[in-house]
């Protein structure tokens, strides 16, 4: 074992983007910071990668519209490279019967599309997006502060129930009624109680579900879909944003202003554990033997992991190793990526091309539908009808297909929901399966796409754990259920960012405020760090 002679302020296990936000804000506060990263570049999960020649695709996130402003804007990641583009369609959800309901960007444009569907639910379309946008505006003010101290609140967490009170008493008596009530409600009965048509509440409730092993009846799924419109202005329709040359150059830019800020980033970097002495972090070791040390380590794994895996034991303690081992990290998601040699045609699209550069939902028809999805993956079984979130970046950024032959275009699909396990007990095995049911299914609304696929990339929960340390392959790092939000996230006892160990700390989505492209999670924790940093010196 060899041991470095440099000690840094901190050291940050992971060059996710919420590590990478982390490390930015410590780096810019005067702390001397080190980036570790298992992979050979940086942005976990959200990195694009060659699917053939001259095509990239992105691995897991394909949209980046729930970046906080407040990241963007304080780090001037567009200096640094960060350029989006957001299409003037959000979301297309083609029908069996050749309709589609598409909510647009213009607030007007989509209550006029909803009239082909219902007068009254294009009419209460206007009040839900009213509705959404001012619950949500309040659990962004929620997800922008960390958590209070339970065990011993001091006069901080005094302020900060000032500061939260008062941005409750900005809903108003009926909002604030509302959002009480609405929380623990599933999706499913919250847009119900705006629309009657059983496609706009799908299209409208997915958002709910994306990502988690809930369905559209779980309880607290409106809290999910509440929390995707936080801090974004997604409204009703959610957002879709792209970064310009895929979600790797939005990483890329958020390490970038780590570096300019005197950050030190190194790839190729696996921890094999955190160094421990008398309960306090030493830093950490790395998988060939190398001892680094630090103050304090800053950790973008998900909690599970990090509890359970890099850290002693001995010093986590038994009571709260078991905990740890108990946050739930069900995979539910597999994400397919095509290239394809054309553009495919939706005949509910109508020719519109515009109408493809949105998120595509498929099989959201009604709730029952997805609800019945759902219910394959609960007793262990993938649906045949499952429910796809695709995208095609390339519409909006040729650059993702710029070495490839003309017409190229690259297919992003979400495809939900999957078990808790292989269904064979192996997602090796199934992984050409779910690619074949991922192109059966989007046949359904675009024949004729699979004679366009010429290369296809299927990556199971098995392969997001593997490849991206997923743990479990769950995007979000941990089920973002209401047993798993703000002071329960990620444990009851430890929602501020500082973990059971003197000088470790959580920064990734499994800490408040949760999954997602937000950087929300490493902007809060690097608060902390740097407030302790501050205290002690």
């Amino acid at each position: 074992m060899t041991t470095s002679t440099t000690s840094y302020d901190a050291i940050v296990i992971g060059a996710g983007h919420n590590g990478l936000v982390a490390a930015a804000y410590m780096a810019r506060a005067g702390m001397r910071i080190l980036v570790l990263e298992a992979r050979d570049r940086v942005g976990g999960a959200t990195v694009t990668e060659e699917l053939a020649p001259g095509v990239r695709a992105p691995s897991l996130a394909h949209t980046v519209g729930r970046l906080r402003p407040a990241v963007a804007r304080e780090l001037e990641l567009g200096k640094h490279g960060m350029a989006l583009v957001a299409p003037e369609v959000r979301v297309f959800a083609p029908q069996p019967d050749g309709r589609a309901v598409t909510l647009w960007a213009d607030h007007a444009r989509t209550v006029d599309s909803l009239r082909a569907w219902s007068d009254d639910d294009a009419t209460a379309y206007v009040e839900y997006d009213r509705r959404v946008r001012a619950l949500s505006h309040f659990l962004a003010d929620l997800g922008d502060e960390a958590p209070p101290e339970i065990k011993a609140p001091g006069f901080g967490d005094a302020l900060l129930g000032l500061r939260l009170g008062r941005a409750f008493r900005g809903l108003g008596k009926h909002d604030g009624r509302t959002i009480l009530r609405v929380l623990a409600m599933a999706a499913a009965d919250f847009v119900a109680e705006s629309f009657e048509t059983e496609a706009i509440r799908a299209t409208t409730a997915w958002r709910g579900v994306r990502y988690t092993a809930m369905g559209p009846w779980s309880a607290g799924s409106t809290q999910v879909l509440l929390s995707d419109a936080a801090g974004n202005d997604g409204g009703a329709a959610g957002e879709t944003v792209y970064a310009k040359g895929g979600p790797s150059a939005l990483s890329e830019a958020i390490a970038a202003a780590a570096l300019a800020a005197g950050a030190e980033i190194r790839t190729g970097a696996r921890v094999a554990h955190v160094a421990t002495h008398d309960g306090a972090v030493t830093g950490v070791v790395l998988e060939g033997g190398e001892e680094l040390a630090a103050r304090r380590v800053v950790s973008g794994l998900d909690p599970k992991q990090l509890l359970t895996s890099l850290v002693d034991p001995v010093t986590v303690g038994p009571s709260m190793r078991w905990r740890a081992g108990n946050i739930r990290t069900p995979g539910s998601v597999a994400k397919v990526n095509l290239a394809l040699s054309g553009t495919p045609v939706f005949p509910a699209a109508g020719g519109d091309p515009r109408l493809l550069r949105g998120r595509i939902q498929v099989n959201t028809t009604s709730i029952d539908a997805m609800e019945h999805a759902f219910d394959a993956a609960k007793h262990g079984g993938i649906s045949e009808q499952p429910i796809l979130e695709a995208t095609i970046p390339s519409l909006v950024d040729p650059s993702l297909v710029a070495g490839a032959p003309e017409g190229t275009q690259v297919m992003s699909v979400l495809v939900q929901w999957m078990p808790k396990a292989a269904p064979d007990g192996d997602w090796a095995a199934s992984r050409e399966a779910i690619g074949d049911l991922a192109i059966k299914t989007l046949e359904t609304v675009a024949p004729g796409i699979g004679k366009l696929v010429t290369a296809r990339q299927v990556l199971t929960p098995g392969d997001l754990e593997t490849e991206y340390g997923l743990t479990g392959g769950h995007p979000l790092h941990a089920e973002p259920a209401l047993d798993s939000f703000f002071l329960w996230r990620p444990l009851l006892g430890w929602a501020r960012y500082r973990m059971p160990v003197s000088g470790l700390y959580l920064a990734g989505s499994g800490a408040h405020p949760g999954g997602g492209v937000t950087g929300a999670p490493g902007r809060n924790a690097a608060q902390e760090v740097i407030a302790d940093h501050k205290r002690r010196r």
